[in-house]
């Protein structure tokens, strides 16, 4: 079936019959909720466990990826935990693949668990809310703007309906990173001054390429290495720190920013063709400054953390034990408070809101943070000045032809800087 975006986005309009527990913000403790599992890689494996343990009466009934093999990898893997097989009931009848397969997952489940490639979000969103449809949605949110701005109003609507949409931006509900940034907004440092963002680690995954793949077949194999799949590593990783700041800057955006990129290490065609490193300097409306770079490059110093400067002294932010440090003057205060999974905290608050009546919808910021990316990638590719007012407004679309094994993935160039075009 030869089907664009656009037509994804239409069609999904048919799954709003939905059940009356998904229909509905609350839902007693007595009704069972059908969780379905959408995009079954580490991350969904995870998700998964997670959403398990997050209530007592709670079940996977239905899964959904591009390909067979992860859903056994996956079924394999969640079998394997004593303390949440039991919840598990997934026979081969709810096991579906494919490109349309998540419609089948919403179509039979209360609640939806989104962890595929970047690229599939907005239109996985925006079907499971037209079937009102509760959803944890990993992150980023998108890999263009078009898919944010679909992703904004689809969590517009979301809010009308009632229904919880909770984000994988996961160091927001981290006690620590919690405690230190409501200190820092309480004015622990003073005014912000100026913050810097780190990402900076060795090489990720990569898959062989087997005689029988076709084009499309590799790209969704290895999807990391493909800017319309993955959005970029800054966008697929460095999120998480940029939404940090972000937060700090009480969810305000920058206003433009500057910056360099590029393949150092990772030059050959089997990483297809992202960047391995960036650098790039956001302003903030009031001149705060955060200097943000990421790298995946083999045998160089790591470093992932959060840094802020203010007038009376400053912060640390990393996820690294007792790393969550304010400096003012000669003192310290470092969190040593009760620590929690992020990762299980998200999908407990997730299913206390169905059951509470009380729908939380992260769609803002999450929606926004991953725009705050993609300008990043925006400044780097073009070599050019990118304002939050093109980021946000531009028309760059990255999506294939068709969704189809056989259907050309988008055409793409390793970007260059000063020949490569805003659009």
């Amino acid at each position: 079936m030869s089907t664009t975006r656009r037509t994804f986005l239409t069609s999904t309009a048919a799954l709003a019959a939905s059940s009356a527990i998904a229909g509905n913000a609350h839902a007693s403790g007595g009704d069972e909720l059908k969780v379905g599992l959408i995009g079954c890689g580490g991350r969904g494996r995870g998700a998964a466990s997670q959403a398990l343990r997050a209530d007592r009466n709670v079940k996977l009934f239905a899964m959904a990826d591009a390909f067979p093999d992860k859903i056994e990898e996956a079924m394999n893997f969640l079998s394997l935990d004593r303390e949440i097989v039991g919840k598990i009931d997934v026979p081969q009848a709810r096991r579906f693949t494919g490109f349309n397969a998540y419609q089948q997952v919403i179509a039979s489940c209360d609640v939806v668990l989104l962890c595929t490639p970047p690229h599939f979000r907005p239109m996985h969103l925006d079907a499971a809310v037209r079937a009102n449809k509760h959803v944890f949605a990993e992150k980023p949110a998108a890999v263009d703007a078009p898919g944010v701005r679909a992703v904004l109003a689809t969590c517009v609507e979301a809010r009308r309906r009632n229904l919880s949409v909770v984000s994988g931006l996961c160091l927001r509900h981290d006690n620590g990173f919690k405690d230190t940034v409501a200190r820092i907004h309480d004015g622990a440092v003073g005014q912000v001054v100026a913050m810097q963002a780190n990402d900076l680690r060795g090489p990720i995954w990569r898959r062989e390429r087997t005689p029988d793949m076709s084009e499309m077949t590799w790209q969704m194999r290895n999807w990391y290495y493909y800017t319309w799949l993955s959005g970029d590593f800054n966008v697929e990783q460095h999120v998480h720190y940029l939404d940090v700041c972000a937060w700090i800057m009480r969810d305000t955006y920058p206003i433009r920013c500057v910056g360099t990129g590029g393949r150092q290490v990772r030059t050959s065609e089997e990483f297809g063709h992202i960047f391995d490193h960036f650098s790039v300097v956001y302003e903030y409306p009031n001149g705060v400054k955060l200097f943000s770079q990421c790298r995946q490059q083999t045998g160089c110093a790591g470093d992932m953390s959060g840094h802020v400067l203010g007038q009376h002294g400053s912060a640390l932010l990393t996820e690294r034990r007792r790393g969550l440090i304010l400096r003012t003057g000669s003192r310290d205060h470092v969190y040593d408070g009760p620590t929690n999974s992020m990762y299980q905290t998200e999908h407990d608050v997730l299913f206390a809101s169905i059951r509470n009546g009380r729908p939380i919808n992260d769609g803002e910021y999450m929606a926004k943070s991953t725009l705050m990316a993609i300008q990043a990638r925006m400044a780097a590719y073009t070599g050019q000045v990118i304002t939050w007012e093109q980021a946000m407004n531009s028309r760059e679309t990255l999506e294939p032809a068709a969704y189809t094994w056989d259907a050309a993935p988008p055409a793409a160039n390793v970007a260059r800087p000063g020949v490569t075009r805003f659009q």
